[in-house]
């Protein structure tokens, strides 16, 4: 009995447990993110048709909710080019997540490289809202005050990035706006700051070196370049500097030996091509320098600086129909610029253009009104030998006041032995007095005889034939730098989840010094 009481039982609890209802499976319901990884995984590994293809599986799932697949393929089509399109996008991110300021960051991005600088400033003002501590929005503000030429909102931003986050980015777009304004001192103190901060950057050492190279302290632009040259012995924008400075102290073998190390990284550069060819010229084999100076005008042929270069040698050379023809051609591109009038004026001399020189000459002489004793010395010259003395002694009286006054700014002005002996010359000629500058004996008494100018003269033959500015440039050793430092106008995109490309670089020409000598890049 006790053994059929034990299986009823069973059968009961049996019978009870079939009764209960079964718990169903939950459905699945689509989640947003469920492939963010995926597609970030692809992303980072730039296969970019594959995570196009997942985003739109994931935007189809979610009926275009899924805000990280939006985000991603704004990057994907920035990266593309299409700017108008992923700014599209990133506005439908920040519709969806309208709190998060990396959202309006992307469209503030977007809108500076649709060249909207103005309309980026206002979103970046209202991403700054949402983040008050975010190094990027800061410095990228900076950055846009700049290209809308607001230069005191746009130094306000960037030192307030620099106290929210010390990167040489910001470093070196304080120092490129204090260029930009022209105050070059500012602009070094900032540098000097930015490598105390960053001492291996070879950037900012070869720009503090050249911005010491622009004010004359070679001493100290050495010293930066060569540090640049420790940490990066190939670093192109340092040898060429370095080799520049040798050159401009006649050193033309060593400038040579560093040009040539250059020349293995960046076979194809104009300034590189235009150094080496003034090397040559500096050592007088004008045929090497000519080949190497086209060469540079090949690969660059709006650079007015190796036009310039072309007609001063070929004017050594006795060439004036090739120097009036380069001459020329750099006039063009740079129309404000005396010397270039000067020299093509002494070659329409040579070409028995003498009305033509003359108006040449003057609007040199109207152009330069403070820096170049050589513009009114060769006016003078070209004066005298057209029998008009009395211009040509106010030409001779206007070239000593601007000796006098560079004399003046810094005691330690050396002129070329050759201006000082043809000066002498011609006050000689003029019977302009003892009691001028130029009729005093040169500081050491000697003077050069690299020209067919330092003939005695006198008044039976043409005194110097305009020979005294062609000829003094004739050595490499009195040549100024003109200088250009690029200046990366970045706006910095560093987020928490993928970044995009880099920005676009534009160039900021530095002020060159207004010298009559050959241009040295």
């Amino acid at each position: 009995m006790a053994d059929e009481t034990i299986k009823t039982d069973v059968q009961l609890s049996m019978a009870t447990d079939l009764k209960k209802p079964r718990s169903k499976k939950a459905p699945e319901l689509p989640i947003l993110e469920r492939r963010n990884w995926l597609i970030h995984l692809h992303y980072i590994h730039k296969d970019y048709e594959t995570c196009k293809a997942i985003i739109k599986e994931q935007l189809h799932e979610t009926q275009g909710m899924c805000e990280y697949a939006v985000y991603v393929q704004a990057l994907i089509m920035r990266l593309e080019g299409k700017i108008q399109q992923s700014l599209e996008l990133f506005q439908s991110c920040a519709i969806l997540n309208p709190k998060s300021s990396d959202n309006l960051k992307q469209v503030a991005r977007s809108l500076f490289l649709l060249g909207k600088h103005k309309a980026a400033i206002e979103v970046y003002n209202e991403a700054a809202r949402l983040n008050q501590k975010d190094w990027e929005i800061s410095h990228n503000l900076g950055v846009c005050y700049i290209y809308t030429k607001d230069f005191k909102s746009a130094e306000d931003q960037l030192n307030l990035a620099l106290k929210l986050n010390k990167h040489d980015l910001t470093f070196m777009m304080l120092g490129k706006m204090h260029l930009l304004q022209g105050d070059t001192e500012k602009a070094i103190e900032v540098y000097k700051s930015a490598v105390e901060f960053s001492p291996e950057n070879t950037e900012l050492l070869t720009t503090l070196g050249l911005l010491y190279m622009q004010l004359g302290k070679y001493q100290k632009a050495f010293e930066h370049l060569g540090n640049a040259l420790t940490y990066d012995p190939n670093n192109f924008k340092a040898i060429l500097a370095a080799g520049s400075m040798m050159q401009t102290h006649g050193d033309y073998d060593v400038a040579m030996n560093k040009y040539r190390v250059a020349a293995y990284g960046v076979p194809e550069s104009p300034p590189l091509w235009n150094n080496i060819g003034m090397c040559f010229f500096g050592k007088k084999k004008y045929v090497a320098a000519i080949s190497c100076l086209k060469r540079a005008n090949y690969l660059s042929p709006f650079d007015w600086k190796i036009l310039y270069n072309l007609g001063l040698v070929h004017l050594t050379m006795q060439q004036y129909a090739s120097a009036f023809h380069f001459l020329s051609a750099a006039i063009n591109l740079r129309p404000r610029m005396s010397e270039l009038y000067m020299l093509l004026a002494v070659a329409l001399t040579n070409l028995d253009d003498a009305d033509n020189a003359c108006r040449s000459y003057e609007q040199a002489v109207q152009l330069d009104k403070l820096i170049n004793p050589l513009v009114n010395l060769n006016f003078a010259v070209f004066l005298y030998n057209q029998g008009d003395k009395k211009a040509a002694l106010l030409q001779y009286l206007e070239m000593e006041r601007k000796v006098i006054a560079q004399v003046d700014n810094n005691s330690n002005t050396e002129f070329d032995p050759e201006l000082i002996e043809m000066a002498q010359k011609m006050g000689a000629a003029l019977q302009a007095g003892e009691n001028l500058y130029w009729s005093k004996p040169g500081k050491d008494g000697k003077s050069s005889q690299r020209s067919s100018s330092s003939k005695p003269s006198s008044s039976q033959q043409p005194l110097g034939t305009n020979q005294a500015l062609g000829q003094a440039m004739s050595s490499a050793a009195g040549y100024n730098k003109g200088m250009q430092i690029t200046a990366g106008y970045e706006v910095d995109s560093t987020l928490s989840a993928p970044t995009d490309a880099p920005g676009d670089e534009d160039e900021v020409e530095v002020a060159e010094p207004a010298k009559p000598k050959a241009a040295v890049e």
